[in-house]
């Protein structure tokens, strides 16, 4: 019989992995959201450090088999697609 998915133990550098993918994609979601405020700066410095910080755990998780490192790029590409993709502002109609 199967077991659950919540009994199954997870390796903590999995979940450890997973952390820094999450903070990653946040950084780079805040970035965005702090275009245009005095919070900008402080918000790219945290995406920059972010981007390393990813592309490392990218490099480190080749390792630890295909679907960790593909996770690990996935996010990473994400990362950079949402801080350089421009999207035109929305145009109010009259």
């Amino acid at each position: 019989m199967p077991q659950p998915i919540f009994a199954v133990s997870l390796n903590p550098l999995f979940c450890l992995v997973g952390l820094i993918q999450l903070f990653g994609l946040l950084t780079a979601g805040g970035a965005r959201f702090t275009e245009g405020t005095r919070y900008e700066r402080v918000g790219q410095w945290i995406c920059l450090a972010a981007l390393g910080l990813v592309g490392t755990v990218c490099g480190v998780t080749l390792r630890l088999g295909p679907g960790v490192a593909t996770t690990s790029a996935i996010t990473l590409t994400l990362m950079t697609m949402i801080v350089i993709i421009d999207l035109p502002a929305a145009r109010r109609r009259a």
